[in-house]
């Protein structure tokens, strides 16, 4: 396979790759908000279990930690913020949570789970 035909190819899947992604958020939309109306976090439909789980991430505001961490260093080192990043540094105690405190929230996501029975 020359490389103008591995570059085609990379674009068309790509391409379904975004279609793809597109139809998956929309069903997941529509099994999400039908099992919020009925109140149920798990059910089975036909041959399927179906599963809601609620997830809280932490995001951090670009500035507010900016400010909280004293060391520019530190900002280098995460230059973007980066959940895993940040907890390794906690972990390590190179920073404390309440240094950055100001800096996250909590966000709360919703998670499909569809398995086969």
């Amino acid at each position: 396979m020359d490389l103008e035909h591995k570059v085609c190819r990379y674009y068309q899947l790509k391409q379904k790759q975004k279609e793809i992604e597109g139809e998956l958020n929309d069903l997941r939309h529509d099994i999400t908000t039908h099992c919020a109306q009925q109140g149920i976090a798990e059910c089975e439909i036909g041959s399927y279990r179906v599963k809601i789980v609620q997830q809280n991430r932490k995001e951090y505001d670009h500035t507010k930690l900016y400010h909280s961490l004293p060391d520019p260093q530190l900002w280098r080192l995460l230059s973007k913020p980066d959940a895993a990043k940040i907890a390794s540094l906690l972990k390590l105690k190179v920073i404390a949570e309440e240094q950055i405190k100001d800096a996250v929230a909590l966000k709360t996501v919703t998670l499909l789970q569809v398995d086969k029975k």
